[in-house]
């Protein structure tokens, strides 16, 4: 049997020895196995089909399964993809880009690797820029999505583990693969809007939570979500809907919400809820974005409130523990990009959020385009492929 296919085998039997040494509540008489599943390790592969696959630049395509951290430290289990190019593979492996995506939803059919298409075009798009120049992809669900549990959405601390734990997964699996497709342990942290939030928490952790095995070079995150934890606070009953505002960022706000009152139970957000509260918050369990922004069309976050979020006890402690932007710390470059006519994530917080890094001294470049959202992944190409590229030549 090849190492791929004792791997298949082994892993799940593994995950299946651990799950039930703890339900035997850790007997007296009770052997440990030589090896319990860690982060990292995969517990399934799956082979992806040709549809979900970055079109034109891909060799190969695997869908894993692997052990990471959930919003609660708890072990839990992600799925993710990694995709290796076309081409002759570098000595040492194709260097490594994780992928950390935007906003798909908190329910488990959102989950990107669930999804026949698996990225939006704009992303596949991305990705193939990216590919073209020789790099392997590896992109993680986040824990919760697609698997047990709740996906914990802009949790910075959660999505840090979920994003190293699929490097080390893609690095370990790509050991027993042919080759032409096995990957470097070096690598670049990569994300847009939800996914710049989860590449630069993951950029502030990357060197400590990779260990010895992996290689971290530096970040680069667009449209990224920075001071959430203040605009919050903003909010309370009769604040009416803002014109201006897309129904994409009342889906946000409400898929925050959902995700503190399931992550943090202590603040009790439903007892703050009204009716129409709750229903907003129902639907983001269920609906993925481009649902739940129709299902939400008119709202405006007062409507769901009863009293202002600062009032509620512990809120701003909480929200700041679970959306706080690291501005320290940071052992490698950062590159943000964003755009100028950004209507889902307003540049004058990240650019608050830019200032704040460069006074605390921290390696960031950031670069602004005259384009919105989504827009700022395709223009900010012409600095951060070049950036990635420094990177990587050292």
């Amino acid at each position: 049997m090849s190492s791929l296919g004792r791997r298949r085998v082994l892993l799940p039997l593994l995950i299946a020895v651990g799950l039930l040494a703890g339900l035997a509540g850790g007997g007296a008489h009770a052997e440990a196995p030589d090896h319990l599943p860690a982060a990292g390790d995969v517990v399934r592969v799956e082979s992806l089909p040709e549809a979900s696959w970055v079109p034109g630049v891909t060799a190969a395509a695997y869908r894993l399964t692997y052990v990471t951290t959930d919003t609660f430290g708890r072990p839990a289990t992600s799925t993710g993809a990694v995709f290796v190019p076309q081409g002759t593979v570098p000595a040492g492996g194709w260097p490594v880009l994780a992928w950390a995506h935007g906003t798909t939803g908190l329910a488990d059919t959102c989950a990107p690797s669930a999804s026949p298409a698996m990225f939006t075009p704009t992303s596949r798009a991305y990705l193939r820029t990216w590919m073209e120049q020789g790099y392997a992809v590896v992109a993680s669900d986040y824990a919760g999505l697609g698997t047990p549990g709740p996906h914990a959405y802009l949790d910075a601390e959660a999505a840090a583990h979920n994003v190293v734990d699929m490097v080390r997964a893609g690095h370990a699996f790509g050991a027993g693969l042919p080759p032409g497709q096995r990957l470097s342990n070096r690598w670049v942290a990569l994300g847009q809007s939800q996914g710049a939030g989860a590449a630069i928490a993951t950029a502030r952790q990357a060197t400590a939570l990779g260990g010895p095995t992996l290689s971290y070079l530096g970040a680069v995150g667009t449209g990224t979500p920075a001071y959430i934890d203040r605009l919050l606070l903003a909010f309370g009953p009769g604040l009416p809907p803002v014109p201006v505002l897309p129904d994409k960022m009342t889906a946000y706000l409400a898929y925050l919400l959902a995700s503190l009152d399931t992550a943090r139970p202590a603040l009790r957000l439903d007892t703050f809820l009204t009716a129409r509260g709750r229903d907003a918050l129902a639907k983001a369990r269920t609906l993925c974005l481009d649902d739940l922004a129709a299902a939400v069309h008119g709202h405006g976050i007062g409507e769901w409130l009863t009293r202002p979020l600062v009032a509620v006890p512990g809120f701003a402690a909480t929200v700041v523990d679970y959306l706080g932007m690291p501005v320290t710390g940071f052992d490698r470059p950062l590159f943000l990009g964003h755009g100028l006519l950004d209507v889902d994530v307003p540049v004058p917080a990240t650019a608050a959020y830019v200032a704040t890094l460069t006074l605390t001294g921290q390696p960031v470049t950031f670069r602004t385009y005259p384009t919105d959202h989504r827009g700022t992944m395709t223009a900010a190409l012409q600095d951060s492929v070049p950036f990635v590229a420094r990177l990587f030549a050292g």
